[in-house]
């Protein structure tokens, strides 16, 4: 072997080490997070899948029934109930947070009176448990001694059965919905405000623009990312929504509120259907991954056509 040939071999394989180490080096760094994944992510969700394949009641020896849960669903009414219930939250709430989020951040950032004020309201639910914002939420709407009831009724006006009342129930849920997830919207995009440079929207307000045209036309279009992300994150969230409504309404008046994740539960656990119950579990990650997807793909082909 020539002398010019074995540099080239000597090279290659010089070159190839390094690479083989960033790579090794990589999927080390990596390990932590694909083992917390597989333990807490992928074997459960294989392990419900096994289980929704099955009649099992969480006792006792449980038999392959196949796709007979899933076929159950099609004529079940109080699942197609859970699922439009589930839908409409997402569609209301879901657009109102992000709305109400960015109109928060901009007062925050504008430092107004009472920024103190609003950061507390707001971000107080986001750092507190689930539960106890459930429980703040029942007490303002409790329809005997809750303080909405107080106020309207004070200033004369008639006080809803929030218990007892279907859409009143959903109503209130919502409201408090609201309250617990704007807190993320706030956060995020306060820091996505402050990132803007101040000399883009000093153009724009010399060239004529209005506060609402330059909140259109130029901090909205730079919020996309922002508003990206936080659509998907709350979508996610709106169909794992499961203690503020549990605590509240435990799904009533007849089923007005209830939702996929709490109609799960109900079935896995009160009624002992564990497999019917993680039938309901799988179709809810379904829906999510392929709502997630469709969502990003949209996003992606608005980004490449700009």
């Amino acid at each position: 072997m020539s002398t010019a040939t074995t540099t080239r071999v000597v090279t290659r394989g010089g070159a190839r080490r390094p690479a083989v180490r960033r790579w090794a080096t990589s999927y080390v760094m990596l390990a932590p997070a694909l083992l917390l994944f597989g333990v807490f992510v992928l074997y459960p969700l294989v392990g419900a899948v096994r289980i929704s394949l099955t009649n099992s009641t969480g006792i006792g020896q449980a038999q392959f029934v196949g796709l007979a849960n899933y076929r159950a669903m099609l004529s079940d009414d109080t699942f197609w109930q859970a699922a439009g219930n589930t839908a409409l939250l997402a569609v209301v709430s879901v657009p109102v947070s992000l709305a109400l989020g960015l109109a928060v951040a901009v007062l925050l950032r504008d430092r107004i009176p009472g920024g103190g004020l609003f950061r507390a309201v707001f971000l107080a639910p986001y750092v507190i448990s689930g539960v106890v914002v459930a429980m703040a939420g029942r007490w303002v709407f409790d329809q005997n001694v809750g303080i909405v009831d107080r106020v309207l009724a004070g200033v004369g006006l008639p006080q809803p059965d929030w218990q007892s009342d279907g859409t009143a129930a959903a109503v209130s849920v919502v409201l408090v919905l609201l309250w617990a997830r704007t807190g993320l919207a706030v956060i995020l995009y306060l820091s996505a405000l402050q990132g803007i440079d101040r000399d883009v929207l000093e153009a724009a307000e010399l060239d004529g623009a209005s506060s609402w045209q330059r909140l259109k036309d130029v901090v909205w279009p730079l919020m996309r990312p922002t508003t990206f992300f936080l659509t998907v994150m709350m979508v996610i969230e709106t169909f794992q929504v499961f203690d503020i409504v549990w605590v509240m309404t435990k799904g009533g008046p007849a089923g007005s509120t209830e939702l996929l994740v709490t109609y799960a539960y109900s079935q896995g656990f009160a009624a002992r259907r564990e497999g019917y119950g993680s039938a309901i579990g799988v179709v809810v990650f379904v829906v999510v991954l392929v709502a997630t997807v469709l969502w990003w793909r949209a996003q992606r082909s608005s980004e490449d056509d700009q």
